[in-house]
This record gives structure tokens, sequence and C-alpha cells, in this order.
């Protein structure tokens, strides 16, 4: 588990790394218009702040299983690493609930608009919107946001079943399952900190513009015209349809 979680987890930052030096962030080629537009309504970003949250507490305190007693132990010592041991295994447990439910609210709120289609085949023809000289077309999400939403869920799913079996031992199940749950459990969850790494860094600091859309729900229409250019149309389109019709001046 060292050698899967070293490789995955250090590889990713060191691949990501790299790129920010030698591409940099991915930049509004028109710059900013200072008109802004919806993306995410208030309980879409509550949603995804539950689980973005909760799995950044359990990445912590479930890596500290697998690389504690290398890593954090000669720093702090055996009594405070003990501590923080079993505070964390707690927190580990409790913090679980908080991100299924904030799992199973994602699937609900998204899955919708994660649907592949042909517009995805023409977006990796395009490069995917990294390269500057052509425009890749996408819908609310693109096809590697989709990519990131189907391989959240099946890691999703797959660590919120294995840890509850883990969490709730023997029932419906024997020791040589829970064996199975525990490499499924462990070997997953790196994988899934990996993965989610670079979902951090696109949704940061690899592409300008991108945090805002979860932060403060909105987006700047050069942004949303580059990067969701499908999306825009459709949204102005609704927003246009649900605008009251001008009001008639009396003749004089």
């Amino acid at each position: 588990m060292r050698w899967i979680g070293a490789i995955a987890i250090l590889g990713t930052l060191a691949v990501l790394a790299a790129g920010y030096l030698i591409f940099g962030p991915l930049r509004i080629s028109s710059g900013r218009l200072g008109r802004k537009v919806l993306r995410f309504k208030a309980f879409e970003r509550f949603a995804h702040w539950l689980t973005a949250v909760s799995f950044v507490v359990l990445g912590i305190t479930g890596l500290n299983i697998t690389f504690g007693k290398e890593l954090l132990l000669p720093l702090i010592g055996a009594e405070a690493f003990s501590a923080f041991s079993e505070a964390a295994k707690y927190v580990h447990n409790y913090t679980s609930f908080a991100f299924m439910l904030g799992l199973v609210l994602i699937i609900a709120i998204f899955i919708k608009d994660n649907i592949p289609d042909r517009v995805d085949i023409e977006w990796f023809k395009q490069g995917g919107g990294f390269i500057k000289s052509k425009h890749a077309p996408a819908r609310r999400f693109n096809a590697g946001e989709k990519l990131v939403f189907w391989g959240a869920l099946g890691a999703g799913v797959l660590v919120s079943i294995s840890g509850l079996l883990l969490l709730f031992p023997f029932y419906g199940t024997n020791i040589a399952n829970m064996q199975v749950a525990q490499v499924v459990h462990s070997v997953v969850a790196v994988l899934f900190v990996a993965m989610i790494l670079g979902h951090i860094y696109i949704g940061t600091l690899g592409m300008e513009g991108a945090f805002e859309a979860m932060w403060t729900g909105e987006v700047d229409l050069n942004w949303a015209k580059e990067h969701h250019d499908l999306w825009l149309k459709e949204r102005m389109a609704k927003d246009r349809l649900a605008a009251p019709p001008p009001s008639a001046t009396p003749a004089e």
C-alpha cells in the first residue's frame, strides 16, 4: 500500500507541478468581460462542498493509517501520534456518513448533466480546451469533467460499501470478505485521492475563473463562452424566455 500510494499520489503531484511550471494556468484568452452568469445554485454548491470537505478529512485521516508511522510518528513522538491516530480513527468513521450523503446528493443533482454524448467526442478532438488555436465545444460539463464525475462515482461507491463492511464487521460478511473489503477500500482510496488532486488543480491553479464557479456560483461570461459555450447558449435562451415582456408605453 505504501508503494501504491506513494507512486499514485506523489506521481500525480509531480505531473501537475510540471504542467504548471511548463504551461502555466489556462487563462481566459479573450480576458474577463465583467458580466457574470449563474453556473451553480446554492444547494448545488452545498452538495459539492459537503462532499469535498468530508473527502479531504477522510483522505487525511485515512492516509495516516498507511503513512503515519513513517512520516508523522518521527516528527511528533509516540504519545502525540497515538492520540492523533485514535482521534483520526473516530473522525474518519463519523465523517464517512457526511461523505456518503454528499455523494448521494451529487449523483441526484448532476447525473443528468454528465451523460456522455457526441459533443464529448468533439471535445477530445479539439484538445479539450488546452490547445489555444482550437475550440472545444461543451455543454454544462465537458468530457473531462464527466470522466471525473463517473470516476468519483465509481470510487465513491466502492469505498463507501467497503468502508461500511469494515465499520460494521460480521453483518452479512465473514473474515475473508472483510479482508477483501480492506484491500478494496485501501487501494481505491489512494487512487481516488490521486484523481481528485487533478480535479482540485484544474479547479484552482490550473484554470483561471474555474474556482469562482463553485465558490460564488457565478462565472465570467467570457469564461463560459470559451469552456462551456453550448451550455451558455442554452442558459441564455432560457433566460430570454423567462424574462417578462417589455411593458407597452401608452400613446400620448
